[in-house]
């Protein structure tokens, strides 16, 4: 208790002293927006690297793609760089068209040339955001054929699958897989043939409303106006989005108005602030899963006796009612909510004596020992200790490894582990993107390393499925393509699977009552260049 008050504390100076004010004023500047959220995921700031929820929401304040998403509507894909396009006749390319005068925040013209190496970089650098792109067929061997550049301004890209071409606009719409990078000033700062990563990975060079000012790792970013956004100017002059993981600490600095909004609030904090009138209090569905994941890896758990024994000791119902309030909502199916015509319920239910009678089976008689590993943060530490209370219920011993976003997901990418509480679920509003970012499997090999793929990090892959899913998505009928769908979730749930659905993400954001223009991206993408302040 000593400590964390001690940390609060400390936070509170910090914020004063970087904001030029006393403690007696407690307001944030009028041009300046102060954030609080959590910076464990945010490893590099480059678009080609990871795709983490806080990660994304940085990077949607510094890069456009061609294409963006609706921040109401998250299967609708609005204009962004490009102004227009359309699909050829053949549905084997489309088209894009770049607005005029772009510019990067270095002052550099955006060209369709900028636009092509992007994405060829994207596919050399091989990183999780090439993933996106390797589904749809590009690889960098055919990167040069595939992306296009017509003219200065135009844009066209080849559609290399019998695929709704809506799927190719989503994936361009993806904060950092479609992000498009100002070539020359980021091949300035190339070092060994690295494509300026090292670079980027504290600096940006993109054209939305902001820039990279200073990044302090598991501290603060600070982003600054970007004075050649194509867009209205924004009316914040700095974004401060400082890292500050103890949601307690986030309250109070939100109740005095030293944050404008905090990002990473316990449900406890969240039902307090819901009486003050200074702090509004939003929740919305968002983009992704909570799940618990099980490593096929592992010799024990390649047991399909005994994964289906952990799912028979897990009380989904209680786990969503006591740990998940804000965070999320009882959901238990691989496509998210909204995306499927008729959501399907696997029907999973808590029963202690099956479970036993299954680890008997399995060969665990005496039970056996595991590691969970969690981010040390909510909700995904609070899952991990009740998980843990509840595979104890048949003798499966759970310790538990907590850590920064490196230390879970970084053992996870390397398939070392055994389990883990995780988030994850696709970007893209559409079954395909949740089917293949959780299920979906081509190539189980080590050296294939698919880490974008959750189903390759779990070593979970089934021919059948991977096939059903390629067909759903080659469906052209709507009522047809539910159908395949639906089937598939039943599949899915009948393989006894690698990753578990436990909540369906939900976004709790706490905000001063003066501030205007916030919206709550369904897909991470919240974009700040509206937020005002009413002063």
């Amino acid at each position: 208790m000593k400590r964390r008050k001690m940390l609060i504390a400390v936070a509170l100076m910090t914020t004063t002293s970087l904001l030029g004010m006393t403690p007696a004023l407690a307001e944030t500047p009028a041009n300046q927006l102060v954030i609080g959220f959590s910076m464990t995921n945010v490893l590099t700031l480059d678009p080609a690297g990871s795709s983490s929820k806080e990660r994304v929401q940085v990077l949607a304040n510094l890069y456009d793609g061609l294409v963006g998403i609706d921040p109401v509507e998250r299967a609708k894909v609005i204009p962004a760089l490009a102004e227009r396009w359309e699909v050829g006749p053949d549905e084997k390319s489309i088209r894009f068209h770049l607005r005029p005068d772009l510019k990067f925040t270095s002052g550099n013209a955006v060209t369709a040339d900028d636009v092509v190496w992007s994405l060829q970089r994207v596919l050399k650098l091989n990183l999780a955001q090439a993933t996106n792109l390797r589904l749809r067929g590009y690889n960098s061997d055919n990167a040069a054929q595939s992306f296009k550049a017509l003219d200065a301004r135009t844009v066209e890209i080849a559609i290399l699958q019998p695929i709704d071409p809506q799927i190719i606009l989503m994936t361009l719409a993806m904060a950092g897989t479609g992000s498009v990078i100002d070539k020359e000033e980021v091949l300035s700062h190339d070092k060994n043939g690295d494509l300026g990563a090292g670079w980027l990975t504290t600096n940006s060079a993109g054209t939305a409303a902001f820039k990279v000012q200073s990044l302090r790792p598991n501290e603060m970013v600070v982003l600054a106006r970007n004075d050649n956004y194509w867009g209205p100017a924004p009316a914040m002059s700095r974004v401060l989005m400082r890292h500050i993981p103890e949601p307690q600490s986030q309250r109070l600095l939100i109740e005095k108005g030293d944050l404008d909004i905090a990002y990473s609030l316990g449900a406890a904090d969240l039902d307090a602030l819901k009486s003050n009138e200074a702090v509004k209090v939003t929740t919305s569905i968002g983009n992704g899963l909570y799940y618990l994941a099980m490593s096929q890896k592992n010799e024990n758990l390649a047991n399909p006796k005994l994964r289906e024994a952990i799912l028979k000791l897990i009380d989904f119902d209680g786990l969503n009612r006591t740990v998940m309030p804000y965070f999320g909502v009882r959901h238990l199916s691989p496509i998210q909510i909204g995306l499927a015509k008729d959501p399907y319920d696997p029907g999973l239910k808590m029963d202690v004596e099956a479970a036993k009678k299954l680890l008997v089976e399995a060969g665990y008689a005496d039970g056996i020992d595991l590691t969970i590993r969690t981010l040390s943060e909510p909700p995904f530490d609070n899952l991990a200790i009740v998980l843990q209370s509840l595979l104890g219920q048949a003798g499966i011993r759970i310790k538990i490894l907590t850590g920064s976003g490196e230390q879970v997901y970084g053992p996870m990418r390397e398939r070392n582990f055994e389990l883990i509480v995780g988030r994850s679920g696709g970007q893209i509003s559409h079954p395909d993107g949740d089917m293949r970012s959780l299920a979906y499997n081509p190539d189980n090999r080590d050296e294939a390393k698919l880490t974008g793929l959750v189903g390759w990090r779990t070593s979970f892959k089934d021919d059948e499925l991977n096939s059903r899913i390629d067909a759903a998505l080659a469906e052209t009928s709507p009522d047809k393509q539910a159908e395949r769908y639906q089937d598939i979730e039943k599949l899915y749930a009948d393989r006894i699977p690698a990753i578990q659905p436990i909540s369906q993400v939900t976004d709790s954001v706490a905000q001063r009552a003066d501030i205007e223009g916030f919206r709550i991206s369904p897909v991470w993408q919240t974009k700040l260049d509206a937020v005002r302040k009413r002063r």
